[in-house]
């Protein structure tokens, strides 16, 4: 087999290129160096001066948590992708021949950012750079959640009272390799969805509800552009409609209403959002053992219209990062879902400069 050069190399990439290579629409349009500033933050590396294998480069390696959030990649498969892909090696800009982070390192560098907590400031660089880009909230903003699964855990009824209390159990407390695989901040909850009609052709009186163990992400877009611009994390059980008054509402959007669907309809948070500014375009629910009124149906009905398109951020992020958290505990689960959340900025960010590029 003949060796690869350099040209053969070249063209491949030119290959990939004309084939219409997502990673290198990231490199190009994407500044990576905005959060090199946040990183060494984060990080807090020595000067060095002790000696030692120096470290890689805090935004390689985050671009390699960007290309693992993007592929649903775990470490292990990332380090591997990392070696054999050219795709790869050309948005961290390594050549054949140049040193590739391992697993090890991929799971040290995640763990030192979730550890000083630098998501939200990763975050927040970026939303900074799609304002900076013209992309500033406005038109309103859209609120709702989605359960995010966990590895279950197979816990005894006394193990879960004391979670639920906020005590390690008992039996945990000696057995500390037992206790860093236990997750004591996911929650089991119930997820309702619509029955499906039967082969008979009837559909059953009641909906589905299913048991779910995991994580609830919390989002806010703008209306206009369906960025991201604020969100936060909390275990599966947690209240959608409490986490209004949590910090979700962005006060910097140049319109002031708010859609939302029923879970968030509260005398407190209409209160809040009076207070604060804001107007509801809050669903309303319908009334105990009555029908609901042909004019509120109407009215949920256009608010529906608009409400809707924060589903597609969801969809995005299951879809096509399958959001899943591996990990154990809500620190972490804030990384990973925070992570996400970042990168559906910058896919959407890539899809909006491409419409304008081509209009």
């Amino acid at each position: 087999m003949k060796q690869a050069g350099f040209f053969d190399v070249e063209e491949r990439l030119a290959r990939l290129s004309g084939l219409g290579d997502q990673l290198e629409a990231f490199s190009r349009t994407v500044n990576f160096e905005v959060f090199r500033p946040e990183l060494e933050k984060a990080l807090a590396y020595s000067d060095g001066s002790k000696g030692g294998r120096p470290p890689f480069d805090p935004v390689l390696m985050f671009k390699i948590l960007v290309i693992q959030t993007l592929n649903n990649l775990s470490d292990e498969r990332t380090e591997y992708l990392i070696n054999d892909r050219l795709s790869f090696m050309r948005i961290l800009g390594l050549g054949l021949s140049d040193r590739v982070p391992d697993a090890k390192t991929v799971w040290l560098f995640r763990e030192r950012l979730t550890q000083a907590g630098a998501i939200e400031g990763l975050f927040n660089r970026f939303d900074t750079t799609l304002r900076n880009a013209g992309y500033l909230p406005m038109s309103g903003q859209i609120l709702d959640a989605t359960l995010v699964a966990a590895p279950k855990q197979r816990n005894t009824n006394a193990e879960k009272a004391d979670l639920r209390a906020g005590r390690i159990p008992e039996d945990w407390q000696d057995k500390p390799s037992k206790l860093s695989h236990k997750d004591r901040h996911a929650r089991w909850t119930l997820k309702f969805t619509k029955a499906k009609r039967q082969d008979d052709g009837t559909m059953p009186s009641s909906d589905l509800a299913i048991p779910f163990f995991g994580y609830k992400s919390h989002v806010s877009i703008d209306r206009k552009y369906r960025f991201i611009r604020k969100w936060k994390t909390t275990d599966a059980a947690a209240s959608d409609g409490a986490r209004l008054r949590e910090g979700l509402l962005d006060k910097a959007n140049t319109a002031s209403s708010v859609w939302s669907d029923t879970a968030y309809r509260s005398k407190a948070n209409e209160d809040f959002m009076e207070k604060q500014g804001f107007v509801s375009k809050v669903h309303r629910k319908k009334p105990h053992l009555k029908p609901m009124p042909l004019h509120i149906q109407r009215s949920n009905a256009g608010k529906s219209v608009i409400r809707s398109r924060v589903e597609h951020v969801f969809a995005d992020q299951k879809s096509q990062m399958g959001l899943f958290v591996r990990t154990v505990g809500i620190s972490r689960a804030t990384m990973r879902i925070g992570l996400a959340n970042i990168v559906y900025n910058m896919r959407r960010f890539l899809f909006l400069e491409r419409i304008s590029a081509n209009a």
